[in-house]
């Protein structure tokens, strides 16, 4: 199996506003809602631009890339560097990253059962937090 190498990216000053402004906020974005809170802090990035950058940062691990229920993807600032999924509250949005070997046993016997190779996967986990759990009761 050979391993394609992530092509350097290009350090832009448009690259650089929008990670500055993903690193202020620790909740899931949409890249309408970046490009929003981008414009209001004077940066001019267009929404294009905001779309290419966060696929590229996605494709690099740089960013979380969640789908929303409505099919939009929303876009966070990644804190942990090895791979990981997220356990997400329907009611307020809040967000755990969570590591499972068991995940990654389960996904790695069955692509090699199939006889798969170079096999991703992206696993969301949805439910009611704590907090809107004790609210609704």
């Amino acid at each position: 199996m050979s391993a394609q190498a992530t092509p350097a990216r290009r350090v832009t000053k448009q690259r650089l506003a929008l990670e500055s402004e993903l690193r202020r906020h620790d909740d899931f974005r949409t890249a309408q809602e970046i490009h929003s809170c981008l414009g209001g802090h004077g940066d001019a990035v267009s929404l294009a631009t905001v779309y290419r950058l966060l696929q590229q940062m996605g494709e690099d691990g740089a960013v979380d890339v969640m789908r929303m229920p409505d099919g939009e993807s929303a876009y966070r600032h990644c804190v942990v560097e090895r791979h990981h999924h997220h356990l997400v509250c329907r009611a307020c949005g809040a967000t755990e990253e969570v590591e499972s070997p068991e995940v990654e046993a389960w996904a790695a016997a069955v692509a090699g059962r199939l006889g798969y190779t170079a096999v991703g996967h992206t696993v969301e986990l949805t439910g009611l937090c704590a907090a809107c759990s004790r609210a609704g009761e």
